[in-house]
């Protein structure tokens, strides 16, 4: 057994989730290369005194339901799924399909209807068990980074047992500025957008919900937005890669789409009324994620970058945005992706991904590796 296999698992059950005596553990996973990781979960929660229960996934065969799929179905899903939901105490998922397109050719309604009747399910996981989610290395994975299995593995496993409590540390004086801030610019090529955060929770992600991790999120008061956006990585979603995203904001909503899909990105916005709206701002600084690889839980965390969300709020730090999409869409500022700035209540807090404010020096990436 891989020694790092060993020590992500400790990771995943002693830190991240923290399981407990007696605690159900429902570990989910699709893949066969993560499966020496999965049996790893499994005797690290028998080792703490818990419960492991375990579902297997398969997008092949997710994609031929939801082609056929129909409301009633759906409905009787959810039931089932959130009935065994509010069974468990923690969930650990991990992700190693072969194939990050598989959804691809399925039509979006179909996806907006699968994904509206199975949020419940998504919506108890969040925000009433312990959970983490990630992904694995496998040959898929490393060719959306360029690079070969071993080199991606040697990234992956450094990014994914970092020292997440050094982190969680350096966090707590920009948790601190944000919960005291109001008014919040970001600006960069193609970018300029204003909002407020006014009252809304900034939460730090150090560890204890996605692997790799390194945020601080809340969400912007949902009326309050107004300006553009051009993110500059491309996203993965409904197994479409979308790229050269461009948002037109006036009072918290999108009034204007457009990508290398118009008719695609529009349709996936109107999934519901609210999916216009945004649930999430963030801040990403995992000092070991530079590039994206279209890839959402490693993207989001990219050094220097921020993420403006359409869709549904997260308990935790609400705004009153309910929707059956939670969208990340990443904007790098660091100079090589063009730059940009980040301004609270007037005061420059971070310039082309470094932080120049001296409380939070030690969230840059060389106070953090």
């Amino acid at each position: 057994m891989d020694d790092r296999i060993k020590r992500l698992s400790q990771v995943l059950v002693s830190y991240s989730c923290d399981i407990k005596p007696g605690e159900k553990v429902l570990i989910s996973y699709e893949g066969e290369s993560c499966k020496p990781l999965i049996k790893e979960i499994i005797k690290d929660v028998y080792s703490a005194g818990a419960w492991p229960y375990f579902e297997a996934r398969d997008s092949t065969i997710s994609r031929e339901i939801l082609l056929g799929c129909g409301e009633e179905q759906i409905e009787f899903m959810k039931d089932c799924q959130l009935e065994q939901m509010k069974g468990m105490d923690a969930y650990i998922a991990v992700r190693g399909g072969l194939n990050v397109s598989e959804l691809a050719d399925v039509p979006p309604a179909k996806l907006n209807l699968y994904n509206k009747g199975l949020r419940p399910v998504l919506d108890y996981r969040v925000n009433h068990t312990k959970w983490v989610v990630l992904r694995y290395p496998n040959y898929s994975m490393a060719q959306l980074a360029n690079t070969s299995l071993e080199a991606f593995e040697d990234f992956y496993f450094k990014v994914c047992t970092l020292d997440y409590a050094k982190m969680s540390a350096a966090m707590d004086p920009l948790v601190a500025l944000m919960n005291r801030t109001d008014r919040v610019r970001v600006t960069g090529k193609g970018t300029d957008i204003s909002f407020s955060i006014k009252d809304i929770p900034a939460i730090k992600c150090d560890g204890e919900r996605n692997i790799p991790d390194g945020e601080v999120y809340t969400a912007p008061v949902r009326d309050s937005l107004n300006g553009i956006i051009s993110y500059n990585t491309m996203s993965e979603e409904q197994g479409f890669t979308f790229e050269n995203i461009v948002f037109e904001i006036k009072d918290g909503k999108i009034i204007k789409a457009s990508s290398n899909n118009n008719e695609r990105i529009n349709e996936l916005l109107d999934t519901d009324e609210n999916a216009r709206y945004f649930g999430e701002f963030a801040i990403g600084v995992n000092p070991f994620v530079l590039h994206p690889m279209k890839d959402t839980l490693f993207d989001e965390k990219i050094s220097g970058s921020i993420h403006l969300t359409p869709g549904a709020a997260y308990e935790d730090a609400f705004n009153g945005n309910k929707s059956a999409i939670h969208w990340d869409l990443v904007l790098i500022q660091r100079p090589d992706y063009g730059g940009g700035e980040i301004w609270f209540d007037d005061v420059l807090i971070r310039k082309d991904g470094i932080f120049v404010l001296p409380e939070l020096f030690c969230l840059n990436p060389e106070n953090l590796i």
